[in-house]
């Protein structure tokens, strides 16, 4: 597939987005099209073979069709490109807005204020008229001619020039006057919005301090090579992943895990290009190029999130292209009909009631804040260090039915530890460590890792002697004169030894010195410290079945699925037996209802893609996590599972707020405006002040801190 993505600058018009939007999907050859309002980025995919050029061509003539102010510009690196806060033009262009404003705005006053003979009253609001409202009557025009009649300028130009033929000369003026102000702070509120999300995602590192001998030199970071040194000081970003080889530092993590506790980097702790350096200078060698480090991936995850549409969003965009050409058909049969058949009916009172409906019909408000809403719920999870791959999996959190969780690393540490040392026969519990350590010191195997860390001391290797490994019983070995024998029952009983059986969901390591024993040490993967809480708060939250996929034994499973008040447990299972037991899952599920699997996203790649929503955990520096899931996890926190949700759910009530504040609106003044109760002013607010107040309102999705 190509994929392109062009800015469309000077875009200010949510339902002309939505309409390019759906003539682009239209052009034969294009597989996908998604035009973004908040970012003003076109999105869109047609087969490799297809005519690049020749679509560009076609691509640009429908942008120029429906809004011909656009400039279009091909984004040649969309990763390191950012969501414009505003573009010089449209500042520009509103500054000369305001000073039209304020002169055609002192002009209606006067006429308003003053007394004047009706012909130069007329001249007195039609000059102000033509001041604030040519460039919408103009677009208009423009849009009849290229056959966008149904537009918003179009609704507008109507309404206040019948306003004009019907001698309600003020109420023309005074409605494209409050209608201009309103669109002036609803693009200030966007432009707000789009600063606020690119202030969210301000992570991209804007230079590396390169190491050329033993001079450092400031560059991009895509000049950056694999392999090369680079030098962070203390206040910079780390600019690419890599490894630290000198140096040792405090670093700020939170723009990646919305963690505020600071992480120390040494030699040799991984790098990741986000991170803040806090304190002292880090030597790093790079060890991804830049398109490929961590920042890389996740402003591209979270700047093409708005592609992957929610349902609430395509059903709005669908309303928006039929609900405006019924409500003006509406408007010109409340105008022309009532008078013919009411008798002593005036044309001129029903035109004003169907000026009134006019005005009132804009979509706007419903096109501009749901995708502003689900934005701002990507981007406030982002801020929490979940990043959610679009619209489309934010909505569907909210019909969890069942999470599924895998063992290892999600519920549990995946880092085995000594949780007890039971000593026998005049042997303590440290010297029971101590001669353990020393004859699993050769060993990489997590369990000897385990037993070794117990030993908070250094083991002399000049002590070991006669080291034996026995493959599938444990170690034979001397240690300081004495024989020493670690390992499990088998290698007991092979060397006649009597051990005590201890019934534990642990592993079991039995030792005996000098063919007596001396007691077993039992070694077991913890359960993470919020795991049983991330479970009650999933049931809190509607969560009908939890349940849990694992390879470990059922005795140790079922325990683990009994201390968190896990509903259903499945253990002993291969990855082929986890996806099916997903698959059994998602055919028990009511037909709105989602199944969420969480993993590590490395093992656990093929379930994550066959359930309805995949959850990777613990996603920070891993690819494989990143690639697979629908929703990622930057730290190892099972209860940010949770968080997901809940932003999920506050995310659809504000959405929801929005569509009811807005129909209900505007349903209430198409009925005053039809029965003449409802003035243009007030139209202008149904439509001006309900878009103004729902953007406001969509905006407070971004708001994630008490969650």
């Amino acid at each position: 597939m190509s994929t392109k993505v062009f800015m469309l600058n000077g875009l200010d018009c949510a339902n002309c987005a939505a309409k390019i939007e759906t003539e682009i999907k239209n052009i034969e050859g294009i597989k996908f099209a998604s035009v973004d309002y908040v970012s003003k980025r076109l999105t869109w995919e047609a087969e490799s073979n297809t005519n690049v050029p020749m679509l560009v061509e076609k691509i640009e003539s429908i942008v120029k069709k429906i809004e011909p102010d656009v400039k279009i510009a091909l984004v040649k690196n969309p990763s390191k490109s950012k969501i414009e806060e505003k573009d010089d033009d449209d500042e520009e262009g509103h500054k000369k807005e305001i000073v039209e404003l304020v002169i055609g705005g002192t002009l209606f006053v006067v006429g308003l204020i003053f007394k004047f003979q009706n012909w130069l009253e007329l001249t007195i609001f039609l000059i102000s008229y033509i001041i604030v409202g040519r460039k919408v009557v103009l677009s208009a025009i423009k849009g009849i001619v290229r056959g966008q009649v149904f537009s918003e300028h179009f609704l507008m130009s109507v309404a206040t020039i019948g306003a004009f033929f019907v001698g309600e000369y003020p109420e023309g003026v005074a409605v494209m006057l409050f209608y201009l102000v309103g669109e002036l702070f609803e693009d200030m509120a966007v432009d707000n919005s789009r600063k606020s999300i690119s202030e969210l995602m301000d992570i991209r590192p804007d230079y590396a301090n390169l190491q050329v001998g033993e001079e450092l030199k400031k560059v991009s970071p895509d000049e950056v090579n694999i392999g090369n040194k680079i030098v962070v000081k203390p206040g910079e970003k780390i600019p690419l992943d890599g490894k630290v080889i000198e140096g040792t530092s405090m670093v700020d993590t939170a723009a990646l895990t919305g963690e505020s506790v600071p992480r120390e980097l040494k030699p040799g702790s991984d790098a990741l290009s986000g991170f803040v350096n806090k304190n002292g200078v880090l030597t790093i060698e790079v060890t991804k190029g830049f398109g490929e480090s961590t920042v890389s991936k996740i402003l591209d995850l979270v700047q093409n999130a708005s592609n992957k549409k929610a349902p609430t969003e395509k059903f709005i965009t669908k309303f928006a292209r039929y609900y405006t050409p019924v409500v003006v058909f509406g408007a010109l049969a409340l105008a022309i009909i009532p008078p013919l058949v009411i008798p002593g009916a005036s044309f001129s009172d029903w035109i004003y009631r169907g000026l009134v409906f006019l005005v009132v019909s804009c979509p706007c408000a419903l096109v501009l804040s749901i995708p502003l809403g689900f934005l701002g719920g990507i981007g406030g999870a982002s801020k929490k260090g979940i990043l959610v791959k679009g619209g489309n999996y934010l909505e569907a959190l909210n019909n969890v039915e069942a999470v599924v969780f895998d063992k290892t690393g999600t519920l549990t540490k995946g880092v085995f530890k000594v949780t007890k040392a039971i000593s026998e026969n005049g042997y303590t519990e440290d010297e029971l460590i101590k001669y353990a350590a020393y004859a699993e010191s050769y060993s990489n195997h997590p369990i000897a890792l385990s037993i070794i860390a117990a030993y908070h001391a250094e083991i002399d290797k000049y002590k070991i002697e006669n080291y034996q490994e026995i493959a599938g019983h444990g170690i034979k070995v001397n240690v300081n004169g004495k024989e020493v024998l670690v390992g499990n029952t088998k290698l007991m009983i092979s060397e006649n030894i009597q051990y005590t059986d201890v019934d534990t969901l642990g592993t079991v390591v039995h030792v005996a010195i000098d063919k007596k024993y001396a007691g077993s040490i039992i070694i077991s993967d913890e359960v993470k410290e919020d795991s049983a809480k991330t479970i009650k708060e999933l049931k809190a939250l509607g969560v009908r079945k939890t349940v849990m996929l694992t390879g470990d034994l059922k005795k140790v499973a079922d325990n683990i699925g009994k201390e968190l008040g896990l509903d259903k447990v499945y253990s002993e299972l291969l990855p082929a037996d986890k996806v099916e037991k997903v698959e059994s899952l998602e055919a028990q599920k009511s037909h709105k209802g989602k199944i969420v699997f969480v993993g590590d996203g490395i093992n656990d790649a093929p379930v994550l893609a066959r359930a309805d929503i995949g959850i990777a955990m613990g996603g920070l520096g891993s690819d494989a996590a990143i690639e697979a899931a629908d929703v990622v996890i930057m730290t190892d926190e099972p209860h940010k599972v949770a968080s997901a949700i809940k932003i999920a759910k506050r995310t659809r009530n504000i959405v929801s707020q929005n569509i009811v504040f807005a129909l209900g609106v505007k349903a209430i003044f198409l009925v005053l405006g039809a029965l003449g109760l409802a003035s243009m002013w007030a139209a202008v607010f149904a439509d001006m002040g309900v878009a103004l107040i729902a953007v406001v309102n969509a905006m407070r999705a971004l708001n994630t801190k008490k969650i």
